[in-house]
């Protein structure tokens, strides 16, 4: 019994050494979004991220049908709304998605297609705390965009150059973008040549 006591008291000092020292290599290092996280930043947000889940929202059955018109439903609302952090094809290899804290994970790989439809849907509804991932959801809803995106994010490990091309032409534009095309148009209609084409037709 008292062996047992020493064998925990040691466990615990071992865990208090290891913040300790961890506490200490952070404040000399500082904060910084562009560190990786650490081992133990990694383990705890994997453990506190399970026990975020109600056992009710594991257990979740996806409600809406997987079919092609769902599926295209979805390309579109990831396109505008979620691949500015997860890119179109999941990877999170986006300019904000590769400087959060921690990263936008890489939806394609085990972490997230290990999760059930309801963590999945959980998850866009409610958000994870301490991430950049917001909650979409309103509480109490029964979303079935949020249930299409599901089916979406199961696709994107097999997703195709076609359809990533195809969300692509749906991604959010940027005033510079929006500009240029607007100036094709004209160009195309009859208006005077878009500014930048003329150097570009030079060489």
């Amino acid at each position: 019994m008292a062996k047992g006591r020493r064998v925990s008291s040691l466990i615990v000092v071992v865990i208090v050494i290891a913040i300790v020292v961890y506490a200490i290599v952070v404040v000399r290092r500082g904060f910084s979004t562009r560190d990786n996280p650490s081992w133990m930043e990694a383990v705890m947000a994997g453990a506190a991220r399970k026990m975020a889940y109600p056992s009710s929202a594991k257990d979740m059955k996806n409600p809406v049908p997987d079919t092609h018109d769902n599926m295209m439903e979805a390309e579109a609302h990831w396109a505008d709304h979620c691949a500015t952090c997860h890119a179109n094809n999941g990877s999170g290899d986006t300019v904000i998605g590769k400087n959060l804290y921690p990263r936008a994970p890489d939806m394609r790989k085990s972490e997230t297609q290990n999760m059930t439809d309801g963590e999945l849907y959980y998850t866009i509804q409610n958000g994870v705390r301490l991430t950049g991932m917001p909650g979409w959801g309103n509480a109490g809803d029964n979303d079935e965009d949020t249930w299409k995106l599901v089916h979406l994010i199961r696709r994107l490990p097999q997703l195709t150059p076609e359809e990533e091309k195809r969300m692509e032409s749906m991604n959010p534009k940027s005033p510079d973008e929006m500009k240029e095309e607007k100036e094709e148009q004209e160009f195309l209609n009859g208006g005077p040549e878009p500014s930048g084409k003329s150097s570009n037709m030079k060489h």
